[in-house]
């Protein structure tokens, strides 16, 4: 039961901080494109890798969660 509980709120937490991140990043991304939409080729990219980033961080969670 112990383990269960651990796990659930390892993958609520883990989950929490990348997902806000991930939100902040798309809505600055769309407000930098907003402001200069010719920059979308330089915008989008690091966009998607900063995402990616943010996005392995919660992948980490899963695995300790499955792990302990």
């Amino acid at each position: 039961m112990e383990i269960h509980l651990t796990g659930g709120i390892l993958i609520a937490l883990g989950g929490l901080g990348p997902g806000i991140g991930i939100g902040l990043i798309g809505g600055k991304a769309m407000e930098a494109i907003g402001r200069n939409p010719d920059a979308i080729g330089k915008i989008i990219p690091n966009m998607i890798v900063a995402m990616a980033f943010a996005e392995a961080i919660a992948i980490f969670a899963l695995l300790f969660a499955f792990i302990g």
